[in-house]
């Protein structure tokens, strides 16, 4: 009988160190994909604004066709993928960035081709929408931040005791974070003297 006791106890500890590692597993697991939710939001903020940016720049006298062609496109490849947080991949993961680093990379490019044009330089328009997409850019690396954070936070529970016994059992795999971009470990040069 006293056995009996001590097994039924040793279940009972074993059973709702099962449901609170399980549990918690999901809690973390949907915390994750409610983060990937919020980077996705900012990225098609980002997105919604490019249009208005364009059109106001091509109003200004001698805009730059290329450049708010390649504007466009990198909009259009950036918008075009699209992922379900509960099955990304690295690769996803990377093919995601990269689409993003290349809209913000045509972006800047743009921003550097107003410095050419004066008028557009002082134009309301422009410079409200200049001012709320620093704000979004801002916000993207938050996002991103966020949600490397949480990540890492739901491997640290997939990966310790018991935790990872339970993720191993129900199948719950980490996350692909963003990574830096390639090239960005190196400080661009500034020089005054051209």
């Amino acid at each position: 009988m006293k056995n009996s006791l001590v097994v039924l106890a040793v279940l009972a500890v074993l059973a709702l160190v099962g449901y609170t590692s399980y549990n918690g597993l999901v809690t973390s697991r949907n915390a994750v994909e409610e983060q990937w939710a919020d980077v996705q939001a900012v990225y098609e903020k980002r997105s919604a604004l490019i249009p208005n940016l364009v059109e106001t720049v091509k109003g200004a006298k001698n805009h730059e066709k290329e450049t708010l062609e390649s504007v466009m496109e990198a909009r259009a490849k950036a918008t075009s993928i699209t992922v379900d947080p509960s099955n990304i991949t690295p690769e996803k993961m990377a093919e995601i960035s990269q689409a993003q680093n290349g809209l913000s990379g045509a972006l800047g490019r743009l921003m550097a081709t107003v410095e050419n044009y004066p008028d557009l330089k002082v134009n309301q328009n422009f410079l409200a929408l200049q001012t709320e997409l620093t704000g979004i850019e801002n916000e993207i690396l938050k996002e991103r931040k966020d949600f490397n954070e949480m990540g890492r936070i739901y491997k640290d529970k997939i990966e310790q005791f018991p935790g990872n016994i339970f993720a191993n059992i129900f199948n719950f795999k980490a996350f692909p974070l963003f990574q830096a971009s390639q090239g960005s470990e190196v400080a661009p040069q500034v020089n005054f003297n051209k």
